[in-house]
């Protein structure tokens, strides 16, 4: 089968533009992270600076969970602490992703930790699965005190 060039450029053409909407869809950075499963990786060795908004808002998500995890385990916690715990936390996440002001890499390492924590608070808002929605939280904090540069950063047993 002879192909001529003159039909390849249809081709081309056609999947240039494909690839070329893709590549224009992903846009500008805008806070919303990369969207892979993969865990964060340290800055050649290094934990990954925060600031002071990034601290703040850990702070509470972990004391929050903090507060919550006895009654969790005891199987007491209702449905409506697991709705408002989760809306603490998701708000603390969007304060971060507002305010927060990391370089470019570390901003990408954080989205990795956020995702999971956000993906925790949706389980448990959903009736379904919220004690693991929790447990999702508690290693995302593990990652983040483990991944990031926060003094006296104290992980949760869960």
């Amino acid at each position: 089968m002879i192909i001529s060039t003159k039909s390849l450029i249809p081709a081309a053409l056609a999947l240039c533009l494909v690839l070329g909407q893709s590549a224009l869809a992903a846009g500008p950075h805008t806070h919303e992270g990369p969207t892979t499963t993969a865990g964060p990786v340290l800055d050649h060795g290094k934990k990954w600076p925060t600031d002071d908004v990034l601290r703040r808002g850990m702070d509470d998500i972990s004391l929050a969970m903090r507060q919550s995890l006895v009654p969790i385990h005891s199987n007491v916690f209702t449905p409506a602490q697991y709705e408002a715990l989760a809306t603490r936390i998701q708000a603390q996440v969007d304060d971060v992703v507002a305010n927060c002001k990391l370089p470019e890499q570390a901003d990408q390492q954080l989205h990795l930790v956020l995702e999971q924590i956000i993906d925790g608070a949706a389980k448990m808002k959903t009736g379904t699965s919220r004690d693991q929605g929790a447990v999702t939280i508690v290693r995302a904090l593990a990652q983040y005190g483990k991944y990031f540069d926060h003094a006296g950063w104290q992980p949760l047993e869960h």
